[in-house]
């Protein structure tokens, strides 16, 4: 461990015991047994606050705008097939609950599913192969899972699982760390500072860059619909080939690597460069959800 290091940890460890000392010390100025629980209370969040860090694709908030502009586009008898499965409001509710199982022993594989990691330099054919013709043996089983969960639900088989999975693996398609590099673990370890505080890559594209605008998850998926409301468009994206739009994500992946070469580390100067792309990812991940779910439900 480096001296540096070893200084970060020490100051860790150093706030850590001035929190115990204040909260020791206004536990015992309050006797009553309500009072001093709500202060452990605070005490217990405010540590989960500072050391916790989630790592889910896109972030909560952005699997929610992925479903919620989905839900928007279905069809009729897709809407009311989705509805009686997951329950009205549930494809968005629902659009986690794989990030929120991977603690749990329901479905101990399911971990890789999340993901396709590359390596740089691949060539379209390589990514065209990958996605329709030859799962790869390594970096994940994102496409496998999604071509899978798709063929069970078609056949009408499947339950509230499957499509609750489903839902959340189309969004992480269209997220570029999760389909980034196996050398770094999808961006995990590629550190980088944001607005001063340690962060790494992979988590910036889940949930730093989208929580930077402020929008409640409603709000942005309202301003991307209206934004990119045409019906050509819309159009365009549906008839897309799945292995075309998987090559369109690897190619911003391969463009964020490139910027991290020459980034000067200025937060609002990535937030400005890669706002735009943010949202049309998000954007195209809902379109693609919803036409898959309208194809399905048919």
């Amino acid at each position: 461990m480096t001296c540096a290091n070893k200084g970060a940890k020490n100051g860790k460890i150093s706030r850590a015991l001035a929190y115990v000392k204040k909260m020791y010390y206004l536990c015992t100025k309050f006797q009553n047994d309500t009072m001093r629980r709500f202060v452990i209370l605070l005490f217990v969040g405010a540590c989960m606050s500072m050391y916790c860090v989630p790592a889910f694709g896109w972030g909560q908030e952005g699997h929610r705008i992925i479903a919620k502009i989905a839900y928007d586009h279905l069809d009729k008898k897709a809407k009311k097939a989705v509805d009686r499965i997951l329950g009205k409001g549930g494809m968005v509710y629902w659009s986690n609950w794989p990030d929120e199982i991977k603690s749990d022993t329901i479905y101990p594989n399911s971990h890789d599913w999340h993901y396709q990691d590359f390596e740089a330099g691949m060539s379209m054919g390589d990514i065209c192969n990958a996605r329709i013709s030859e799962y790869p043996k390594e970096g994940g089983n994102l496409f496998r899972a999604l071509d899978s969960l798709s063929a069970v639900l078609k056949a009408g088989k499947g339950d509230e699982h499957t499509l609750r999975f489903l839902i959340h693996l189309k969004g992480d398609e269209h997220c570029p760390m999760h389909m980034a590099h196996m050398s770094d673990r999808g961006g995990n370890a590629v550190k980088m500072k944001w607005f001063g505080r340690e962060t790494n890559l992979h988590t910036v594209w889940d949930t730093k860059l989208i929580e930077s605008q402020g929008y409640s998850y409603t709000e942005y998926a309202e301003m991307l619909e209206m934004r990119f409301a045409s019906k050509e468009y819309n159009r365009t994206l549906l008839k897309e080939d799945d292995w075309r739009t998987v090559w369109r994500t690897y190619e911003v992946t391969s463009a964020i690597y490139d910027y991290q070469k020459t980034w000067d580390g200025n937060t609002y100067h990535y937030i400005y460069r890669w706002k735009a792309t943010l949202e049309s990812q998000l954007y195209i991940a809902g379109i693609r959800l919803a036409g898959l779910l309208n194809e399905i439900y048919k």
